[in-house]
């Protein structure tokens, strides 16, 4: 059986991986600047990370949501206390794109409404709902385009009233950060605006904070830079650090019931484990910092190349933008200077995730390889 041919691969083959190194199977030695999709919050095998999961592995590593299981219950109040987001329940699932999916499902449960207002250049998932919320028509199929969907530019809050003044909207989504999209943000004024429109009219905000949660931005959610509150916050990729698993923060005022939401795997031992071992790590090594203060020193560094035409994002959700297309940079960066790094929907953009435990001496090496690959364009 061949395998189902969706991903257009670089020829390297990863068999290890430490900190910020990657090692393929000829034991040449990469730099990760992309963690997977930021994915690799806290380096590749961190030790406390492989402790605990190996710990759980010994005692039992899954049961369904039939039973009780206290790390759930662990977990919730870590994310509490490092997020400060007091007044939300938690649901586990496994990916960003079911988180996503379920946050849209709980917002139509609560209005009993069906359209949603997402934003140009927006990507929530793959799956149903999430797609249909993603400005990508490529991946949305016809049995997507049935759900009703508006997309509007960011910052423009006269469309967005006439919009959400309609009466029939369940819920807004937005990153606040783009990532796919190429690192757009919305101003602070129009977040705050939008989150007061959503209140008068009780459509449900969601934040996605798939990409830009858990500390990447230099705050624990990137919504938090801009003083609002969304009624329920969706997260994944860097919450395990390579683990399958997403979750959805739903504020209080949505009630749950039996057989709302479900999942079989979501929230299963070992997901939990990995998901504390990484909120214990971001804790005692002081990552959302680290991820402020290394911001600092690469945008230091990016100042001093002139091909550099912006730097876009925060903390280390970043993108290089460019005046030509970055494909063959790309290239050159894995197969000449051995440094992963990545795209985006806008091609003149190349993005910078690395884990948040980086240090200046790893970025020097990341903009000495992009020089060097500059000079011989």
């Amino acid at each position: 059986m061949n395998l189902f041919d969706v991903y257009p691969l670089y020829n390297v083959t990863p068999v290890s991986a430490k900190g910020s190194q990657v090692i393929d199977d000829k034991v040449q030695e990469y730099l990760d600047f992309y963690g997977g999709h930021a994915v690799i919050s806290i380096g590749h095998s961190h030790p406390h990370y492989v402790r605990r999961i190996k710990e759980q592995l010994d005692k039992i590593a899954f049961y369904s949501n039939a039973v009780q299981n206290p790390l759930q219950g662990e977990l919730a109040e870590k994310l509490v206390q490092l997020s400060n987001c007091t007044d939300y329940n938690l649901f586990l699932c496994n990916s960003g794109a079911e988180a996503n999916e379920n946050a849209l499902k709980l917002a139509s449960f609560y209005t009993n409404k069906s359209r949603v207002i997402a934003f140009n250049n927006g990507f929530h998932g793959r799956t149903s709902a999430a797609v249909a919320a993603t400005d990508n028509t490529a991946i949305n199929a016809p049995i997507n385009k049935q759900q009703k969907v508006t997309f509007l530019a960011f910052n423009d809050i006269e469309a967005f009233t006439i919009e959400i003044e309609k009466d029939d909207v369940c819920a807004v989504i937005l990153e606040a950060v783009q990532g796919v999209g190429g690192l757009d943000e919305p101003t602070t004024e129009f977040y705050q605006k939008i989150e007061a429109l959503c209140k008068k009219h009780n459509v449900v905000l969601i934040a996605d904070e798939v990409q830009s949660g858990y500390g990447r931005t230099g705050e624990f959610f990137a919504y938090q830079h801009h003083n609002i509150k969304p009624d329920i916050v969706t997260i994944a990729k860097g919450m395990g650090n390579g683990f399958p698993v997403g979750g959805v923060l739903i504020q209080e005022k949505i009630k749950a019931s039996y057989g709302m939401l479900g999942t079989t795997f979501g929230g299963n031992h070992l997901a939990c484990v990995a998901c504390l071992a990484v909120l214990e790590v971001i804790e005692q090594e002081d990552l959302i910092r680290n991820a402020a203060k290394m911001n600092s020193y690469f945008l230091q560094k990016a100042a001093t190349i002139p091909q550099i035409k912006k730097v876009k994002g925060r903390g280390l959700m970043l993108g290089l933008q460019f005046d030509f297309e970055v494909g063959e940079l790309r290239k050159k960066l894995i197969y000449n200077q051995f440094v992963f790094t990545g795209g985006a929907k806008d091609k003149t953009l190349l993005r910078i995730l690395p884990a948040l435990n980086i240090t200046t001496a790893l970025i020097d090496v990341f903009f000495d390889a992009l020089q060097a690959e500059l000079k011989e364009l």
